[in-house]
């Protein structure tokens, strides 16, 4: 075997068939000398067995192969001097991940040894700059004068190799510390194999009573597929909540806040959370703020609610459609199809529905997070059709809801494998997930709508062809569309909850 790739290969195959393989296998472990290891009881000797340390001198028992056992809480701030002020839904504009940058850097301040920020060379890229008011990268090497942001005693770990980020991370929190790993949505496949070890290492470990608990695996993946304006199809794949979906219920979480505040939110609960893989897509491109920040605190806590400020029902009443959505850039688009609608059909009744902690929309027996069959039918009803706009691949919505009273009717839009370097509304439209395409699934599919709303119909289609024509023509989309904003007069006598 030496020397030969069968090295690596199962070396005799055939033993209990085979006497010649048999004999083999037989002079090969009786090289190592058994009778000087082993008793006439098969018991290793006991002067060997006395040769093993004892206590923390054991390598499982030794605290320094044991994160949990060194593990620090880390020292949070307050949410609120980094909040988006919110005083409209929708009337305001912000980059959310550049909140969560400043937010960042509020805990650098507070962790000067207990927290490391990870990415590929995305930290600025990502709208995380201000974490470099209080840090700068980690650089060994030597530096030219017009170097930025580099010293040997930095804490952001930048190296444009995604791979390398993941293992440092994993190593950091396994010596007891806290840390996010920021990438490009499309690219952070390259560590799937790594994010699967290490999830089942976390399922395996926690049976173990000795192995304490270690600070959760953070990942934000922005840069999203619905925003990449000058990079295009390449940079175009939201598949990686699909693969962390299939792990173990326990041990991933996906969120999908939809502005600035419940990225907040979410951000402060994944860090102070252990022994889990937390996934966060938040985009890093302006965009409408819904919430206020409790009412984001709210929202995140329950994990998915109705925006009754949006629908066109009070509670308790019952709705003719559910717009649904999960994701900033579909949250867009769904409460500019709802102002279509809205505007068009007035007595129709919408009740919309922001999902925020996507494994809540499984059954309770299938995931901790998942909502009582009482508590899901009060969102979605129990027999009414839901267009549900989603950031990722259509099927993933469909797969965690099919033990659902009503999944019969749910009409899922998301990414179709459709792409290019184009402008941010036109990828929603070459997918389908544009605010006319769900206006028109909206009308489908309600009964009472059936041949009664055909002009309609023509009318958001003929938008459909006016967008097409202009963003060709002018390369940029439609005044209407870059100037929406949701009226302000609706939804202002409630809370932006």
């Amino acid at each position: 075997m030496e020397d030969f790739w069968r090295a690596h290969q199962v070396p005799v195959s055939s033993c209990r068939e085979n006497d010649e393989h048999r004999q083999i296998l037989q002079h090969w472990m009786q090289s190592y000398q058994p009778e000087d290891l082993f008793d006439e009881n098969g018991q290793l000797k006991a002067e060997l067995r006395a040769l093993a340390p004892n206590g923390d001198k054991r390598m499982g028992a030794s605290p320094w192969a044991n994160g949990g056992r060194l593990r620090r809480e880390l020292i949070t701030p307050a949410l609120q001097p980094y909040a988006v002020e919110v005083t409209s839904p929708g009337e305001s504009q912000a980059e959310s991940t550049a909140a969560l940058g400043a937010y960042l850097a509020g805990i650098f301040r507070e962790n000067a040894d207990n927290f490391r920020l990870f990415g590929p060379d995305e930290t600025a890229s990502n709208r995380l700059s201000k974490v470099f008011d209080v840090t700068s990268r980690t650089w060994q090497a030597a530096q030219k004068p017009w170097d930025e942001q580099l010293a040997p005693d930095g804490r952001v770990m930048e190296i444009l190799s995604e791979h390398q980020c993941q293992g440092w991370l994993e190593g950091y929190l396994l010596t007891g510390r806290h840390g996010l790993f920021n990438c490009y949505e499309a690219f952070i496949h390259i560590v799937d194999s790594m994010f699967n070890q290490h999830a089942k290492w976390l399922k395996v470990s926690r049976k173990l009573p000795w192995r304490a608990p270690i600070s959760s695996l953070n990942y934000l993946l922005s840069s999203h597929v619905w925003r990449q304006d000058h990079n295009g199809y390449s940079h175009q794949d939201p598949g990686f909540i699909d693969h962390v979906a299939n792990k173990k219920a326990d041990i991933v979480r996906i969120y999908l806040p939809p502005d600035a505040n419940t990225l907040l939110c979410v951000a402060d609960h994944c860090l102070k959370t252990w022994d889990r893989i937390n996934v966060i897509v938040a985009g890093k491109q302006p965009e409408p703020q819904w919430l206020t920040l409790d009412g984001a605190a709210k929202h995140c806590a329950d994990g998915m609610g109705i925006w009754y400020w949006a629908g066109t029902v009070e509670e308790g009443e019952t709705p003719d459609v559910v717009m649904a959505c999960a994701g900033d850039v579909p949250t867009m688009e769904t409460l500019a199809a709802v102002d279509l609608l809205r505007e068009f059909l007035p007595a129709l009744r919408i009740q919309v529905v922001n999902v925020v902690d996507l494994m809540a929309l499984q059954t309770s027996d299938q995931h901790p997070h998942g909502l009582s069959e009482e508590a899901f039918d009060a969102l979605f009803t129990a027999d009414k059709p839901v267009v549900f706009a989603f950031h990722g691949y259509p099927s993933l919505i469909h797969r965690l809801t099919y033990l659902r009273n009503n999944h019969r009717n749910f009409h899922v839009r998301g990414f179709m494998e459709e792409g290019t370097t184009t402008t941010p509304f036109d990828m929603t439209v070459l997918n389908e997930l544009d605010r006319f395409h769900l206006a028109q699934e909206a009308i489908l599919r309600v009964p009472s709508l059936q041949g009664k709303a055909d002009e309609i119909l023509d009318l958001l289609q003929e938008k459909i062809a006016a967008h097409h024509r202009y963003v060709r023509e002018y390369g940029e989309d439609l005044p209407e569309v870059q100037n929406w904003k949701w009226p302000s007069q609706q939804g202002s006598d409630a809370a932006p909850e």
